[in-house]
């Protein structure tokens, strides 16, 4: 074949130090959001959607057929927190990641769904803590954890 083409779209989610609340201001939160994004973007991974509450992130993407997962998140991460800091105003300066993170492959015929999971946070958890989502995607993504090595 004389061209690579690559249609992997990803489901990324990650979530703030000890699952501090940083992102509670709405407005901030949307514009971190679109900067996470436009991260990806950069790295040539097509944003699709991206979401979360106060306290999370989620993003769906497709990878970039020139980029590796890790170096992804790696980017997302270290980007967005220099970013956070430099813009986000008072209380924002010690902002951090988790060290770790989720990323699941999503089929093409279930894009719309976990789009519009994403779309709807606030909704799921009013609900639902980060944790039990988090475990449930585990579980619904079929990877095997030791909740031991889950939480920082």
């Amino acid at each position: 074949m004389p061209q690579s083409f690559c249609q992997c779209y990803l489901h990324v989610v990650f979530s703030t130090k000890e699952r501090y609340p940083f992102l509670s201001d709405q407005t901030f939160r949307t514009k971190t959001h679109a900067y996470l994004a436009e991260v990806a973007k950069r790295l040539g991974c097509t944003p699709v959607q991206a979401g979360g509450v106060e306290d999370h992130v989620h993003l769906l993407c497709i990878l970039g057929k020139q980029v590796a997962l890790t170096a992804l998140v790696k980017e997302l991460k270290r980007a967005s927190t220099r970013w956070i800091r430099e813009t986000g105003g008072a209380g924002l300066e010690k902002f951090s990641w988790q060290s770790g993170y989720g990323a699941f492959s999503v089929s093409a015929s279930a894009v719309d769904e976990v789009k519009q999971y994403i779309l709807h946070q606030e909704e799921h958890h009013q609900q639902m803590s980060f944790q039990d989502e988090y475990r449930s995607l585990l579980t619904k993504y079929g990877a095997k954890f030791d909740e031991t090595y889950v939480w920082d």
